[in-house]
């Protein structure tokens, strides 16, 4: 058990790295001024669609995983947790990569922020579209922008909605098969 869970907290850390990595690869390749604007923008794009992919299908994974090794949900609820940072952090960097592209990206941001800040206030950004709340501080300009933040509500509603509030019900069905071979039992 300790070494799943090992397993389980290196694979984590290793996909955190990996967010990072990419982000700070895309950083690198935005401020040689290699591409063009339109070319970096479409490189952030489907590096953020890769990751989507990869969360959608990991949190699947994830899903039918903890209902085979049948998970209690306290557990499975961390370990979402954990995608969920992962995901808000992948977003956030995402956002402050297409807003050093150009500024217009996005409006109301505050702009003498700089670094470490700059980046949090898109974590900011990204939790907030993540948990629904959105306040409209901060608001998507460019198309761009708004395919990327659709993007991140549509997977967070994914994750929230389908995921964790279907836990239960799907470790229930799985545990006692479909109806139709219940009903053809009973008979």
């Amino acid at each position: 058990m300790r070494l799943k869970l090992f397993r389980l907290m290196v694979r984590n850390a290793v996909e955190f790295a990996v967010i990072f990595g990419v982000w700070y690869v895309l950083l690198d390749l935005l401020d040689s001024g290699q591409l063009s604007a339109t070319s970096m923008t479409a490189l952030i794009l489907v590096a953020a669609w890769t990751k989507t992919l990869f969360f959608g299908v990991e949190n699947i994974r994830q899903l039918w995983q903890a209902t085979a090794d049948n998970t209690p949900y306290y557990k499975f609820m961390l370990l979402m947790l954990v995608n969920m940072w992962q995901i808000m952090a992948s977003f956030a960097l995402d956002f402050h990569l297409l807003y050093r592209q150009a500024k217009t990206s996005f409006a109301g941001v505050n702009e003498p922020l700089v670094g470490a800040e700059l980046v949090f206030e898109f974590f900011y950004y990204s939790a907030l579209n993540f948990m629904f709340f959105g306040y409209g501080d901060i608001t998507p300009q460019s198309i761009p922008a708004k395919l990327l933040t659709l993007t991140e509500i549509t997977l967070a509603f994914v994750t929230v909605i389908f995921l964790l509030s279907d836990f239960i019900s799907l470790k229930d069905s799985l545990r006692h098969g479909p109806p139709d071979a219940n009903r053809r039992l009973s008979s």
